[in-house]
């Protein structure tokens, strides 16, 4: 078993996989990925590249556990693809969206969190959430058989996290977006990178590949032809560029100069160009804080608050252990004239946790003979409530 950098387990690694598509006598038709070896690191963006037939989908698919492999090995968190203890951990986001058309936002993504046996609080807080961050508020009523399909992905994206998955298989993730949304998406990725979701992403937009990736690996054939740190593969080792602030002709003159005299020959002065992108950014910025009408998308709210572990609630049995922990550590009483404290005498925790949840109640001492006589007893306390709070702590 590979080990990443630093000594972590890779979150995905492929040992020589091979997938051959036979055809109905069992001959070999097409070899779709040809002893591909890969791993993808925990926290890191990865992207995977190459053409159309380049076996791109067909790795997925293994990884998922919809294919079997036909030699190799492919392990996902240290385990195969196919074992379901691991499908909790996995948010993907197919190339197409098969999305309920009937059902709006709120509705599908209730759907999805109920697949993963969220409680119903759970599912309202971070459906509101996820909605809210792609961007759909005001269309969340809508059935979403009547999206654009950028509006579409958004709600596609929503359902990949309802989960709050460790690993997030992106494919095509910006297709269909505005540059509004694709900017915004390629935000969210990074940022859920930065908070330690390990992302696999397979799209045919290599722009959008190099604003966020960390490495690539590049297929073709269903072999793999490069795999490398992005800045590495892109470098130009041959080339070097200088970059100053403006510079007058004169300058420029003797820069020509020295570097003929090197033997490098001559020298490219051009101005640095600004990106589409950019510029796209900021010209429809502006026109947002003009507050001007749009039927469009909103603009998406950032990160959901629980991708990033925050606002958790505590379950039953937490709001039950913090009360007893709390009285165990009362101090000891205040010494009356001088005498040594006194110190609180407390039932050891299990007996505490045990008498909150027991139907019966504790033993009393029996009474002296000069003892007053006992007024009736208060009603026994509703104790199931507590029983139910820490067998259903979403209730």
């Amino acid at each position: 078993m590979m080990t990443s950098p630093g000594g972590l387990q890779p979150v995905v690694e492929c040992v020589a996989l091979t997938k051959v598509f036979a055809d109905f006598w069992g001959r070999q038709r097409v070899l779709a990925v040809d002893k591909l070896d890969m791993e993808i690191r925990p926290g890191e963006v990865f992207g995977l590249l190459g053409p159309n037939g380049s076996g791109k989908s067909t790795t997925i698919k293994i990884l998922l556990g919809l294919l079997y492999p036909t030699s190799g090995a492919a392990r996902v968190f240290g385990r195969l693809p196919t074992d379901t203890a691991i499908k909790a951990r996995i948010g993907f986001m197919p190339e197409e969206s098969y999305l309920y058309r009937y059902l709006n936002s709120y509705e599908t993504l209730d759907y999805y969190g109920r697949l993963f046996k969220l409680d119903r609080h759970e599912r309202n807080r971070r459906t509101e959430q996820l909605i809210d961050m792609v961007g759909l508020k005001r269309a969340g009523k809508r059935p979403v058989g009547t999206y654009s399909k950028g509006m579409a992905r958004r709600i596609g994206l929503a359902q990949a996290l309802i989960n709050d998955p460790d690993l997030l298989i992106l494919d095509e993730p910006t297709t269909g977006l505005d540059p509004i949304g694709t900017r915004q998406i390629k935000d969210v990725i990074s940022t859920l990178a930065q908070r330690g979701k390990t992302i696999l992403l397979c799209s045919h937009l290599l722009a959008d590949v190099e604003d966020v990736c960390h490495r690539v690996a590049i297929m073709y054939g269903g072999k793999r032809q490069a795999l490398d740190k992005l800045d590495r593969l892109l470098e130009r080792r041959e080339v070097t560029q200088i970059t100053a602030k403006s510079l007058d002709d004169a300058t420029i003159s003797r820069i020509r100069e020295v570097v003929k005299k090197s033997g490098r020959g001559d020298v490219e002065v051009s101005h640095p160009r600004d990106r589409l992108e950019d510029l796209f950014m900021r010209v429809v910025g502006s026109a947002q804080r003009q507050n001007l009408a749009t039927s469009g998308a909103d603009s998406m709210g950032g990160v959901s608050s629980f991708l990033a572990g925050q606002d958790a609630r505590k379950t039953g049995r937490n709001v039950v252990e913090a009360l007893v922990d709390a009285g165990q550590k009362q101090e000891a009483l205040p010494p009356a004239s001088g005498a040594e404290p006194v110190p609180v005498e407390t039932a050891p925790r299990s007996e505490v946790l045990t008498q909150l949840i027991s139907d019966k109640p504790a033993a009393a001492e029996a009474p002296g003979p000069d003892a007053p006589t006992k007024a009736p007893a208060a009603p026994k306390p509703d104790t199931g409530v507590l029983e139910r709070l820490m067998k259903n702590p979403g209730e």
